[in-house]
Formats: C-alpha cells, sequence, structure tokens
C-alpha cells in the first residue's frame, strides 16, 4: 500500500515538472515586446510637455490676410455640351453638315452655339448584360444569344476604348472595371456560364452603372443587353427613367428573344399576360434610349448583331459635339429639356439632306433629352 502512494505521488511530481518545463519552453513570452511605447513617468526627469515653449501657428487669426477693400469675383458661366449623331435611314453616321444649320432649343428657347467640333474618339462602354436563370438558363437558346451578343460587342472594341462588364440577376455585379486590356474582358465573359437567381433587376443594375459614369468625360455609353423585364429592382421604372435622364449616358439597348416571342406568339403559347410584359419591356428600353440619345435595337437573328455594333460605333464614334451657354442662368437644379434640330438658316425651315445622286435621305438626330441645372452653392 505504501508502495502505491509512493508511485502515484512520483507521477504527480514527473507530470507538474513536465508540465512547467512546457510552459517555458512553448508558452507566449512574458516580457514585453522592446517595440511597444510605454508612457512616461513623471518622476524620470524628462520635461513636462506643457512645459515647453509653444510654436506659433500660421493657421492663427492673427496670421491671416487683410482682405477688406479688395473687389471679389463670382462666375456664373455654364457650358452645355451636347453629344448629336445624325443617322440616315440605315443607321450611318451622315458627315461634312455645316455648323450653320444646327439649332438647340432649351426648354423651347433657341441658345446661342459656342462651337461645333467632329471626329472620332475613343470611347468608354459600360456593357450591362441579363444573366439571370429566368431566362439564361444553361444551353438554353436565350442563354446563347446573350453570350454571342456580348462576346461580339467586345471583339469591336479598338485597343484604345475602355469597357467595363456588369452583369445582373438579383443584384448587379461588376465581372471588370474599366480596363483597356480586351484579355481582362473576355476573363470577366468566362464566369458568365450558369445563372443563379430567378430575378432581373433592370432599373437598380442600369442606375448603378449609369452614376458610376455620369462623371466620365468623353465618348461614353452603356450597351444593355437584356429583355428589359424587371422582377425585383428597388426602384420602379419612373425614378429609373429620371435618373438615366440626369446621369447624361446615353443607353442602347440590345433586346433578346424576338424570333422566341414570336413563335410562342404564333403557336398560341404566351399567355395574354406574358405578351404585356415584353410589350412593357421593350417600351421601357425604347424611352431610356430615346431620353439619353441612345438607339434601341431589337434583332430576330445572329447575323443582325455585327450592324448593330456597327451602328453603335458610329454613333459613338462619329459625332458632332455641341457647345452652347445657356441663357436661363437660375441655379435652381431644375430639370430642363434640349432638342437638336436641323435647319436652313435662310428660311427656318427643316433642312433637306440628299445623297449623291440628290435624292432625299430621311434622317433621325440623335440626342440627349436634357440635363439637370446646377443648384446654388451656400
Amino acid at each position: 500500500m505504501r508502495a502505491w502512494k509512493t508511485a502515484v505521488l512520483s507521477a504527480f511530481v514527473l507530470t507538474v515538472s513536465a508540465s512547467w518545463l512546457l510552459g517555458q519552453e512553448q508558452g507566449p513570452n512574458r516580457d514585453s515586446s522592446s517595440t511597444v511605447a510605454r508612457p512616461r513617468k513623471k518622476d524620470s526627469g524628462t520635461t513636462d510637455d506643457s512645459e515647453l515653449p509653444k510654436i506659433p501657428s500660421k493657421l492663427s487669426k492673427k496670421a491671416e490676410t487683410d482682405t477688406t477693400g479688395l473687389a471679389s469675383f463670382k462666375s456664373d458661366v455654364e457650358i452645355v455640351t451636347v453629344d448629336v449623331a445624325v443617322l440616315d435611314n440605315k443607321g450611318h453616321f451622315i458627315p461634312g453638315i455645316p455648323s450653320g444649320n444646327f439649332r438647340v432649343l432649351e426648354d423651347n428657347v433657341p441658345q446661342p452655339i459656342k462651337g461645333i467640333n467632329q471626329g472620332e474618339a475613343p470611347m468608354t462602354v459600360g456593357m450591362v448584360i441579363e444573366f439571370s436563370n429566368l431566362f439564361q438558363r444553361y444551353w438554353g437558346s436565350t442563354w446563347y444569344q446573350t453570350l454571342t451578343a456580348a462576346w461580339g460587342f467586345v471583339e469591336t472594341l479598338k485597343p484604345e476604348d475602355y469597357v467595363a462588364i456588369v452583369a445582373y440577376d438579383i443584384r448587379p455585379e461588376i465581372l471588370t472595371d474599366f480596363t483597356t486590356d480586351k484579355a481582362k474582358a473576355r476573363d470577366a465573359l468566362q464566369r458568365l456560364n450558369i445563372a443563379a437567381f430567378s430575378e432581373a433587376n433592370l432599373y437598380d443594375a442600369l442606375t448603378d452603372t449609369a452614376d458610376r459614369m455620369s462623371g466620365i468625360e468623353g465618348r461614353k455609353a452603356i450597351v444593355l443587353i437584356s429583355s428589359g423585364i424587371d422582377t425585383f429592382s428597388k426602384i420602379n421604372y419612373g425614378e429609373a427613367r429620371k435618373k438615366l435622364q440626369q446621369s447624361g449616358v446615353p443607353v442602347y439597348p440590345i433586346g433578346l428573344m424576338q424570333t422566341l416571342r414570336i413563335l410562342a406568339e404564333s403557336y398560341g403559347r404566351l399567355a395574354p399576360i406574358a405578351q404585356l410584359d415584353f410589350l412593357q419591356a421593350d417600351n421601357a428600353m425604347r424611352t431610356f434610349a430615346a431620353e439619353t440619345g441612345g438607339i434601341a435595337f431589337f434583332p430576330r437573328f445572329i447575323g443582325e448583331f455585327p450592324t448593330i455594333f456597327q451602328n453603335i460605333h458610329q454613333a459613338l464614334r462619329s459625332q458632332y459635339v455641341l457647345t452652347y451657354e445657356p441663357t436661363n442662368k437660375a441655379h435652381d437644379g431644375s430639370y430642363r429639356k434640349i432638342k437638336v434640330q436641323l435647319v436652313n438658316p435662310a428660311t427656318n425651315e427643316p433642312l433637306k439632306v440628299t445623297d449623291q445622286k440628290g435624292k432625299p435621305i430621311k434622317y433621325q438626330i440623335i440626342a440627349k433629352s436634357g440635363y439637370k441645372a446646377p443648384r446654388e452653392v451656400e
């Protein structure tokens, strides 16, 4: 019995000793690091900061410059820039229109045009692509049409063009930010394989992209590849329309599923409510394009895509850039409507455009419908 107690006691002592040794070898260092600053003690012989002489500040009121009696100036000059594309009935840009034939109306009031320039320039494009399980199911016909349009447009970009790719379902996701590197754009498009959510929040994705692009200078546009259906956005159609008007970014929608809808209607497989939804979707995309200075396309065949891409490039690269100083100087933050016209200055009638053979050409003027005036700075 005594031997058993002795053995137990010896084992306990060995266990405690081993635990203490392991704690010494593997445990954290109890000494504080030398890189940690410690507060100084007042009795350490160092001088208190409050006893040091104060350094005079150059920002004190005594150092301020006396501006009494000096003249003050305030500039109320604003310049409005309007990108205008004049296209014939085939969507081709009409060049060489004299500057004297342009007229700009702001709220139906003619404005003095300061300058008109024409030329080609690099463009900045935000591609907003619907990729939802609502329509873009894996290996479905709409899935194939969506990817064909997206890849096809990216391949038409020039090396100096910037592009950003945004895909949306229940929320927008930036697959790649603005870049001139086509390899990054291709990598972003390769992520579009299997759609996730069965929601399509078009208005949220479109207005978010327009807000991001509103401060970008130069030729810019949003290329929207979508069915036009919105299911779950935080904002409604009227709010989206107002935000797009104020952003100043032209929208070029490419409507999906036109052939499928025609076939479904012909076989009686498209319910009346679904027909109404698609008609409203088409009308929304047409309105977004018309009010922002873009063009809406509704292709029925894949073979129409190259012509659509060419028309978008012509409308963006070849434009007349009009600048004018508005006669309305009020800084009230109001929305002001713009209308661009081509007129004959001698008769003040609409300008007649003819081709090389002297035949009249029907044309359309693509320009933004207005802008938001600045507010007075308090």
